[in-house]
């Protein structure tokens, strides 16, 4: 067996041609130019890697980007003020605060204070609510994503075991509802998970969204599966260890060029949707 590759970045790059006709085709009928606003606080060098890849993709897409970079002293009060700021601002169609901000900041106050309309990195609980519900809503970046590259490439969910091993607001608790709604059985577990490798074992789907390099071992996954590494970390690695996994499974992502991507186009396309509800 060679396992089928889930290439989250040729997919991305299929999708941007789409989402480029799409804001010209808004233009056309005299819409505005969509615009995602990013707020970066503080200066990590991996958030501000980050933001800059997602101004990249609006600029591929020809959408306008509106960063906003704060410093790392910014209270709590002062960033809902950006926010609000934001929320009110017609040409902005999608506001993207990037995670994690400064320990000073109350991130949970700051992401829900997003205007539903505008929470198209699906980070508030209210969004968060409405999608696990089934409801309208813009799913968070990352399992959006997920599903989007697990839907081109016909990989059956219905009725088939999903392993979600982690359990963050914004990666984990969502991956899981999303694939409940998409009527596969669900587990999720993490990293106190007493029998994580008899848990692993018996996922016809594994999701890898834990954030500890390399925690989930290749020895632990059945033969067959479908494996998604959600996880990056320095040296091209991601949750998931690879070793032998391509002989062995059905399909699996590559880090980096699997998730990645897609999370960056999830959340371009859902701001593109928002201008076009506009």
């Amino acid at each position: 067996m060679s396992a089928l590759v889930l290439d989250g970045k040729a997919l991305a790059e299929s999708r941007e041609q789409q989402l480029h006709a799409a804001v010209e085709a808004l233009l056309t009928d005299g819409g505005r130019k969509p615009a995602l606003a990013t707020i970066l606080v503080g200066s990590d060098p991996a958030s501000a890697t980050y933001v800059q890849m997602k101004v990249n993709a609006c600029g591929r897409v020809g959408m306008e980007s509106v960063r906003v970079d704060l410093p790392q002293s910014t209270t709590t009060e002062e960033l809902l003020e950006v926010i609000g700021q934001l929320n009110d601002d017609p040409d902005v169609c999608g506001i993207l605060l990037q995670h994690p901000v400064p320990p000073q900041i109350d991130e949970r106050a700051c992401f829900d204070a997003i205007a539903i309309d505008k929470d198209v990195d699906g980070v508030t609980t209210q969004g968060y609510g409405l999608m696990a519900m089934g409801e309208d809503a813009y799913g968070s970046a990352t399992p959006a994503g997920i599903m989007t590259l697990l839907r081109y490439y016909d990989i059956p969910l219905e009725g088939k075991h999903a392993v979600v091993v982690g359990r963050s607001p914004i990666l984990g608790k969502p991956m899981a509802a999303m694939l409940l709604n998409a009527n596969a059985t669900v587990t999720v577990c993490h990293s106190r998970t007493t029998d994580l490798a008899d848990q692993v074992a018996r996922a016809d789907i594994l999701v890898g969204a834990v954030g500890q390099p390399e925690l989930i071992k290749a020895e632990w996954i059945k033969d067959g599966a479908v494996v998604v590494d959600a996880g990056y970390h320095p040296g091209g690695i991601g949750d998931i260890e690879k070793t032998g996994l391509a002989e062995r499974v059905a399909a699996l992502t590559p880090v980096p060029g699997g998730v990645g991507p897609m999370t960056i186009n999830a959340l371009i396309s859902q701001t593109v949707e928002s201008a076009q509800k506009r």
